[in-house]
């Protein structure tokens, strides 16, 4: 009889060591997809302004594509750096561009916008992330003055009363002191913000924006209006992750616009290629929730299954 409680024991333990293995194998977390751009400029003395852009990736098992590139600074940018150009997995080779300006006056935030798109299980991830360029050095030439008013210091002390004065001038001359001043005007930026991750994520079936908002972001909100007036509001708060989704059909587009800007941005649905069924349906690859409980109710039921096995064999067998 001990015996055979050990053994119902051991088919119901069976069936739901199965079950969890299965929703454990299934249903692992979803990776974060979103580029990684970085910027450095420097100012020369007659107000040019050379921009440095670097862009790399947080994805490590795959490559994937920039799809938008929207700068503050005007001009093209040079460089590798453009539309539809492959981005590497991390650790890979960088993209990088190059723009240059010149402003007549303070030089105003230099910010750039790239968004690229990854292909994960038959799963359109497509993120956007924004950096502001951070002052590096002065582009200026060698300032020359500074010479000079060492050459005459020499040919000024005719007299021999003068030599006295004219070495306080050498060593606080007038252009070694405006030297530092330009530099320290450039470095001069105020901090800015960190700026939010945005995600989009498309299946078959839904079309889905996700905000991951730094600790030290800034609260906003984000009100989403399909082409049939269907409007969804996105809160974000920093240090939270928050997201709304929208049932996807073709012909979907979102228009994003945000209480931070003034600009709008509509934003096409495009479905995966491997979608079954006319016009959308569910995806036939790729961990869905329903997929997942189905998974585990299967092989729960399977340890069910054990274990009534188990006990006809212990009334057949005491019979």
């Amino acid at each position: 009889m001990h015996r055979l409680h050990l053994r119902r024991a051991a088919a119901l333990t069976a069936g739901a060591l199965i079950g969890l293995v299965g929703v454990a194998t299934v249903a692992s977390p979803a990776l974060a997809h979103h580029p990684q751009p970085a910027g450095s400029y420097c100012a020369a003395k007659d107000g040019t302004v050379t921009v440095n852009w670097s862009v790399g990736s947080n994805v490590p098992d795959l490559t994937g594509k920039i799809t938008r590139i929207e700068s503050s600074v005007p001009g093209d940018i040079t460089g590798s750096l453009a539309v539809d150009a492959t981005l590497d997995k991390e650790g890979g080779e960088l993209l990088t561009g190059t723009q240059t300006h010149t402003y007549q006056g303070a030089i105003p935030e230099l910010k750039l916008t790239v968004e690229a798109r990854w292909i994960r299980d038959d799963k359109v991830i497509q993120t956007w992330q924004s950096v502001v360029a951070q002052p590096s050095q002065d582009c200026g030439p060698a300032e020359t003055p500074s010479p000079t008013p060492s050459s005459p210091a020499p040919s000024s002390p005719a007299p021999s009363a003068t030599p006295e004065p004219s070495r306080s001038p050498e060593v606080t001359p007038s252009p070694s002191a405006s030297r530092p001043a330009s530099p320290s005007a450039t470095p001069s930026a105020p901090a800015e913000p960190a700026e939010p991750v945005f995600q989009l994520e498309q299946t078959c079936d839904k079309m889905t924006f996700i905000v991951e908002n730094p600790a030290k972001g800034i609260p906003f909100t984000a009100t989403l209006t399909t082409e049939k007036g269907v409007t969804k509001k996105l809160v974000s708060q920093p240090g939270r992750t928050t997201s709304v989704s929208f049932d996807a059909y073709p012909g979907l587009k979102v228009t994003a616009k945000y209480d931070v800007v003034e600009d709008a941005e509509t934003i096409p649905y495009t479905q995966p290629k491997d979608c079954s069924g006319q016009g959308g349906g569910l995806p036939v690859t790729g961990p869905a929730a329903g997929a997942i409980v189905g998974g585990a109710v299967l092989l729960l039921a399977a340890g069910a299954v054990l274990f009534v096995v188990a006990r006809r064999r212990r009334v057949r067998f005491t019979a």
